[in-house]
């Protein structure tokens, strides 16, 4: 079990080698490079001026979804503003003894947000990472995603204007990772990209790590449910199969107590794979990464589950408030029959860019807190300064530091 949830992320040779020469060419070049690897992976034929979406596309867009689409989008948006305001901090100090320490919370002054293109749309994806960024403060919300002939989806664009996206540019790949971090005449740098991708996206990321900050590299989507009798064979079935048609990668576990919904659960999924939409992916990533696990007690799946640390956990029980004040390792928990992974994914408001391939043990759920820096800060008076700075100076000679202590010798009396 524990080997099914482990990822190495570690990126293939040749893909890393084919990133690095596109972030130089794109540092080297600017403009120029990412039209030309725009025109080379994406077939669309764009001038500098067009990588920049004008403002007036948003209105427009609206005009292009559908009703349905426009509710569900502002109850999502809704729920996440709710949920992520109270995450918000703020700055605090306190006194003692004439020494005055505090933390001052600034948000980022720019955040790159990158939602993939593809066959698939992410408009969900554009609110979990701006609105966070947009509660922090952050006064320039930069969204980049890959173009499409037609121009970008409506869709996404009424989601970019509905959270507070700032720019929006018509650019994917490794190419839109390295104009982020290091600039280009039409796209200003940011100080942190966030968002999911691709090998190559991913790769990027890893390698313009340190000129900006990254919210982590992402994995495979996976699920875990925890189940006792008390559970449903065909909605544990659906829920397993709603991960799995992410990619071929993702990775769907059942720990259970009961061997007859095992065996339940395994024939439905094996049955439902060649059935569903998405078929050929759901039949691979069946195969490849789906397994169903039979526990003696509860206790033993607990433990199974806090070992492999999934993105996603379900808890189907007779109890799974219980169940879950046991879990420590888990990026979001699902609690009951009526809170199946899709919710959090779209709707509830908590945030689906998790740490994945078993990172949750160290990582959290992104958060108003990636978009905002914390410093540090020091006020001492005469007299506390006076009290104390005995202390440096021991300190100071026994690192072997020196001048630590003669910077506090200087301004005894």
């Amino acid at each position: 079990m524990l080997q099914l949830f482990t990822y190495d992320f570690s990126a293939d040779d040749k893909i890393e080698a084919a990133v690095r020469e596109i972030i130089a060419a794109v540092r080297e070049r600017g403009d120029e490079a990412l039209l030309a690897y725009t025109r080379q992976f994406d077939r669309v034929d764009l001038q500098a001026h067009e990588l920049r979406v004008p403002p007036g596309a948003s209105p427009l867009a609206h005009q292009q979804v559908s009703a349905a689409f426009l509710e569900a989008l502002a109850v999502a948006s809704q729920n996440i503003t709710s949920f992520h305001q109270r995450q918000v901090e703020a700055s605090w100090e306190f006194e003692r003894e004439g020494v005055r320490l505090g933390q001052r919370v600034l948000p980022l002054a720019a955040v790159g947000i990158y939602v993939p293109g593809g066959r698939a749309l992410y408009p969900s994806s554009v609110l979990m990472l701006a609105i966070p960024a947009r509660l922090a403060g952050v006064q320039r919300i930069v969204m980049v995603t890959p173009p499409r002939p037609g121009g970008i989806d409506p869709h996404l664009l009424v989601a970019a204007e509905l959270a507070g996206v700032h720019e929006i540019y018509q650019i994917g790949g490794a190419q839109a990772i390295a104009a982020l971090a290091f600039g280009t005449a039409a796209i200003p740098r940011v100080d942190k990209i966030v968002g999911p991708g691709n090998s190559y996206v991913a790769a990027a990321k890893r390698q313009v790590f340190g000129m900006v900050d990254i919210d982590s590299i992402a994995g495979p989507s996976e699920i875990a449910i925890l189940a006792d009798e008390t559970a449903d064979a065909e909605w544990v079935a659906r829920d397993l199969i709603s991960q799995l048609e992410h990619d071929v990668e993702a990775k769907a576990v059942l720990v259970t107590t009961d061997a007859t919904l095992a065996q339940r659960v395994a024939a439905r999924v094996n049955g439902l794979a060649s059935q569903v939409a998405r078929a050929a992916i759901v039949q691979e990533s069946v195969q490849r990464y789906a397994a169903a696990f039979v526990v003696r007690s509860l206790e033993e799946g607990i433990a199974a589950i806090n070992e492999i640390a999934s993105e996603h956990l379900e808890i189907i029980t007779a109890s799974p408030r219980l169940v879950a004040e046991r879990i420590t390792n888990a990026a979001a928990v699902f609690l009951g029959p009526y809170s199946p992974v899709p919710m959090g994914d779209y709707i509830a408001g908590t945030n689906h860019t998790l740490p994945t391939g078993r990172s949750g043990r160290f990582s959290s759920p992104l958060g108003v807190r990636d978009f905002c820096k914390h410093v540090s800060v020091v006020e001492y008076s005469r007299a506390a300064f006076e009290r104390e700075h005995k202390h440096v100076e021991t300190l100071a000679e026994i690192e072997g530091l020196p001048n630590h202590a003669e910077a506090v010798r200087a301004r005894k009396d």
